[in-house]
């Protein structure tokens, strides 16, 4: 068996990234809720399809987003789990549908995520991400053409900080009392923090 992984971590703290080396590191699919989403939003549940929602432009309710998490999860041998659960309702359903090996939580000050996240710039032609300072392009033409995204602006990060932090501070402290929340230092270097979480998985799943 394949282990069954659920990283955390705030905008900005590398889940992404991770996510991906954890994937082809460990032979793991890497289940994120909106690939999810995307992938079955035809699906027919008790509350409507995904689409019925998304379409409208409003959030997806929870009992719609679990039972896709749920499709999801069930299909894979192995998983690492990256944007779920966003909330305690959601964690406490996680717990009744499948069984973690290790939960592993990017530990970011906020400040250094503002930072990460405002420094982001995109490259409208190609649709690639740049960072002013750890990522800027190596040719002149595409930094010139780069482009913050609306949500990437400081007022809108520090909101989308806070929201998380509402939302998601029970469910760190929901995985602490389990005794199954490993802390990652996610402002080492990516390779450092891979080291870290590579480390952590051997050993624990």
């Amino acid at each position: 068996m394949n282990p069954n992984i659920l990283i955390l971590g705030a905008p900005g703290a590398g889940k992404g990234t991770q996510s991906a080396r954890i994937s082809d590191e460990f032979d793991v699919e890497h289940v994120t809720t909106g690939d999810a989403l995307r992938a079955n939003k035809h699906m027919e549940t008790e509350h409507g399809t995904p689409a019925s929602f998304m379409d409208a432009g409003e959030l997806v309710p929870d009992p719609v987003v679990n039972e896709i998490v749920n499709a999801a999860l069930s299909e894979a041998d192995g998983y690492v789990l990256d944007g779920y659960p966003r909330n305690l309702s959601q964690a406490e359903y996680l717990d009744d549908i499948t069984d973690l090996d290790v939960v592993l939580y990017l530990d970011v000050d906020e400040e250094e995520l503002v930072h990460r996240l405002t420094g982001r710039r995109l490259d409208p032609e190609t649709g690639d991400i740049y960072h002013v300072k750890y990522n800027p392009p190596e040719d002149e033409k595409v930094e010139a053409r780069l482009e913050q995204r609306d949500d990437d602006d400081e007022e809108t990060v520090r909101e989308r900080l806070r929201v998380y932090r509402e939302n998601t501070e029970p469910v760190i402290e929901h995985y602490e009392e389990t005794g199954e929340l490993v802390r990652i230092d996610g402002e080492q270097t990516p390779d450092e923090v891979w080291n870290d979480i590579r480390e952590t998985v051997e050993s624990e799943a």
